[in-house]
């Protein structure tokens, strides 16, 4: 069945050249990467604020510990949509699987805003299932949209994109400011309350999609399925190896939190080896990624042979992702505190005017852009879902009031001390400015294959920490926060090049996931991809929970220059794998 005819009209709204339902999922998004993303850059910097001798006590967290528990988080995030892709695909659908998921994350953020040990805890906890439902789903409904429109999908999911960082943008700045300027909880809060409206808006939205995204009919599932495609069942072997991968994977995730926090060892600390050649739980966990990837290889090798080579230049796109957002996803841990105790951020006199009048453009023609497609959407789509668009205006109501209420409060004050957050918002606001470029580079004759748009990232990312590596050579080993601090530029030129490459690789790399993956696995392999992105989330925040210890024996430099070389080896490699990978591809574009 054609996706098309599931809702005639569907395709008549269109929005910039895309269907109206793109933009609701757009929206959809937006407000939960809001949320998600204006918690996320509170977190490290709350947990490791010192308790006492700033206006903003926290927890006075090492770096260290703070980490461990972001890292295990945010693998979590992206290790439970697995479980809720497989859930969707056969039993709830995608439209209730992201109604139940953005539910409990409203819940989650709530908890999160009461600042007790107990109800960060929980809050993470209900942020991670929720997202589990949530994440994969929404990717699945946009591929399901452009099932029969392939050549279109690479510039919705960068569309899409857009509307991810969007919302990273405006939760970043405005929930960092409420927590640093009032009070944590205040930042928290905000995060849950546009949750809860983005919620609604989409719910509100239901006639636009058809059947879009509805509860699976199995019989109708089964008779879309291609030609090519084979049955390909589990077998024994392949059951009991998932059920050891994922129990040692799971141990792993939660054994690093526990040790270090609580002093709770749920792996042994000695396995097969000495612990001073190797620790127990590194031994396990290498264990079992070498299970897991005879798992996985063995079960492609059973597809049709098109299938097969598809399967596993998938394969190889997820683990060089594993290297980009260990590199990029330093920007919840290690960046945060660089911006902290080793940026200068205090301004006055003419720096200050200079930067309140940047801020304000940064700030609101961002926001305008994305209010004129809100009035777009709205005058395609009033008579179907009004209720839905009323939400959508009481959501940019409130985030102008916010945002008025900041700027006034800034050119009011003699003297202010930039955000630890204003820097996040960076990276969003640059992918606002140059996605538009890169969706015409992709439309146009010169759009590069998938292995060259890998490796242009990868590399891109790896020069925006030379920078900062240079920036740092300042600060002499064993630096002590506030004593040495650099100027913002540097940072600002990271942030600048971390989104070139991130625009290469991350937006573009959900459409391959979506052009080389059967259609009955869609949701499923989706859960797939964020494996990869969990691997990497989790080593980064490690790593990035490091950057004390590094910083003591060596020098800040030396901590930039893994995430230098390490991207860059990454960007190189894959590049060279073009033709292979070319060919393994069958001819997806």
């Amino acid at each position: 069945m054609a996706t098309t005819s599931a809702n005639p009209d569907f395709f008549k709204t269109k929005v910039l050249g895309h269907p109206s339902g793109l933009f609701v999922l757009f929206f959809t998004e937006m407000w939960e990467r809001f949320s998600f993303y204006g918690m996320r850059v509170l977190l490290v910097n709350f947990l490791t604020m010192a308790i006492a001798g700033v206006d903003m006590p926290g927890w006075g967290w090492s770096s260290e510990n703070a980490g461990a528990l972001f890292g295990t988080y945010a693998g979590l995030l992206y290790l439970t949509p697995i479980l809720g892709g497989m859930i969707a695909d056969r039993y709830i659908g995608y439209r209730w699987a992201i109604v139940i998921g953005a539910a409990i994350m409203t819940l989650g953020h709530a908890a999160m805003a009461v600042e007790t040990e107990f109800m960060l805890y929980l809050g993470l906890g209900l942020l991670v299932i929720g997202t589990g439902f949530f994440k994969p789903n929404m990717t699945s409904i946009i591929s399901q949209m452009y099932k029969d429109l392939p050549e279109k999908k690479d510039g919705a999911y960068t569309i899409f994109y857009m509307g991810v960082n969007a919302g990273a943008f405006f939760g970043m700045m405005l929930c960092g400011y409420l927590a640093e300027k009032i009070g944590w909880s205040w930042g928290f809060g905000l995060a849950g309350i546009f949750m809860l409206l983005g919620t609604l808006q989409f719910w509100m939205a239901k006639p636009l999609f058809g059947t879009i995204g509805d509860v699976p009919d199995k019989a109708k599932k089964d008779a879309e399925i291609d030609a090519t495609e084979k049955r390909n069942p589990f077998t024994t072997i392949d059951k009991i190896l998932i059920v050891i991968t994922s129990l040692i994977g799971v141990l792993y995730i939660f054994n690093d939190p526990l040790s270090k926090i609580g002093k709770i060892n749920i792996l042994p600390q000695e396995f097969l080896v000495s612990k001073d050649t190797l620790t127990g739980p590194l031994v396990v966990i290498i264990t079992g990624l070498v299970l897991f990837l005879f798992l996985v290889i063995s079960r492609i090798l059973r597809y049709e042979p098109v299938v097969r080579d598809r399967m596993f230049a998938f394969i190889v796109f997820a683990f060089f992702t594993v290297f980009f957002w260990l590199s990029f996803e330093q920007a919840a841990t290690s960046l945060v505190i660089f911006a902290r105790d080793f940026t200068d951020r205090t301004l006055d006199g003419n720096s200050l005017v200079i930067f309140n009048i940047v801020n304000t453009l940064l700030t609101v023609i961002p926001l305008a852009i994305i209010t004129w497609v809100l009035v777009l959407l709205f005058k395609q789509t009033r008579s179907q879902i009004l209720r839905s668009n009323i939400t959508l205006f009481i959501c940019f109501g409130l985030m102008w009031g916010i945002v008025i209420w900041m700027l006034y409060r800034e050119f009011t004050s003699t003297a202010s001390e930039v955000t630890v957050s204003w820097f996040s918002i960076l990276n969003s606001f640059f992918i606002i400015v140059f996605a538009s470029l890169y969706t015409r580079w992709w439309d146009s004759k010169y759009n590069p294959s998938a292995a060259v748009k890998y490796g242009l990232g990868l590399i891109i990312m790896g020069l925006g920490y030379a920078v900062l590596a240079y920036g740092a050579s300042v600060i002499p080993q064993g630096a002590v926060a506030g004593t040495v601090r650099v100027s913002m530029i540097w940072l600002i030129l990271a942030y600048l090049f971390h989104t070139l490459g991130e625009l290469c690789l991350a937006p573009v790399g959900l459409s391959y996931v979506s052009k080389l993956v059967p259609p009955r696995m869609i949701a499923f392999m989706f859960g797939m991809w964020y494996l990869g992105i969990a691997i990497g989330n989790k080593l980064a925040a490690s790593v990035g929970g490091m950057i004390d210890d590094v910083v003591r024996d060596y020098d800040m430099t030396t901590f930039f220059l893994i995430f230098t070389l390490v991207p860059i080896v990454a960007g190189s490699c894959i590049m060279l794998l073009n033709p292979v990978l070319k060919k393994l591809m069958h001819g997806v574009k």
